[in-house]
């Protein structure tokens, strides 16, 4: 994967970029690294974090359940200017169309068909729950700043508000990029649609027991 081009792309100017590779069986301990980092901006509001760090680890785990490859690329910065975190999980594997067409539902969608659908809920090639990216573009509508994901030659782009696909470029696999506010409170449970208790596993994994007592 050409690191190079991704930070000239996504993270141009940007210095102390956090770079993870990560396969199947070095994702837990990748995730809980990234995730630690981020808890340690005490600035960050703690409910941004409850939801992201759900969404985090469904994306980081869609590389290794859809992509077809074993390595996963993921890259994080923290803006303290902008307060906003900008997180990119990248794979050059199969796409997501044709991850998709494995699912005789969308054996004949379109590339672009695919990039519109994938963010609806219960949209998986059989392989998984279709939740992850259902529950990203919650968080996203919720805070995000800015959205990209390219796979093939189309990118779906969500800014303002307003979601697009266009034909932009060529991108071997799936590329996620987001940025979203993190002073805004929000309400994380909403953000997965209450299905399950995010702000408890959050807690539970990534604060120590004072931490967690000073927050109420």
């Amino acid at each position: 994967m050409d690191v190079a081009f991704l930070l000239d792309k996504y993270y141009k100017g940007k210095e102390s970029v956090s770079i993870d590779v990560f396969d199947a069986q070095t994702l837990n301990v990748v995730y809980k690294d990234i995730v630690s980092a981020m808890t340690a901006h005490l600035e960050i509001e703690v409910s941004v974090l409850q939801a992201l760090t759900y969404c985090l680890y469904e994306m980081m785990d869609n590389v290794h359940i859809h992509s077809g490859k074993p390595l996963g690329t993921a890259m994080t910065y923290y803006d303290c200017a902008q307060k906003t975190l900008n997180i990119l999980i990248a794979d050059d594997g199969m796409g997501i169309r044709a991850s998709l067409s494995e699912n005789e539902i969308y054996k004949d969608i379109t590339e672009e068909e695919a990039l519109r659908i994938c963010l609806e809920d219960r949209i998986t090639d059989g392989k998984g729950m279709g939740f992850g990216l259902y529950t990203t573009s919650r968080l996203v509508n919720s805070i995000g700043k800015s959205f990209i994901l390219h796979s093939g030659n189309h990118k779906l782009i969500i800014e303002g508000g307003k979601s697009s696909v266009v034909e932009n470029g060529y991108w071997q696999g799936t590329l996620i990029y987001m940025e979203i506010g993190t002073e805004t409170e929000i309400d994380p449970g909403q953000i997965v649609d209450h299905r399950t208790d995010v702000e408890s596993e959050y807690n539970e994994y990534f604060l120590e027991t004072g931490e967690l007592d000073s927050l109420w």
